[in-house]
């Protein structure tokens, strides 16, 4: 099974802080450099949510 990080601002829009704090979480749980990373943008452009893979559920 595969296991999925995801990581929401916690008002509407991400801050570069949440951002930092996603990639950490996501270093820390083993997510390898080549994993592509999905964002939901809101209609302004600005992320409010991300998402990585942390294993391809091998």
């Amino acid at each position: 099974m595969a296991l999925n990080l995801k990581y929401s601002g916690e008002g509407k829009d991400m801050t570069f802080e949440e951002l930092e704090a996603f990639v950490k979480q996501a270093k820390a749980s083993g997510v390898q450099n080549d994993r592509n990373v999905y964002a939901e943008l809101s209609t302004s452009g600005k992320i409010k949510e991300l998402s990585v893979k942390v294993d391809d559920g091998d």
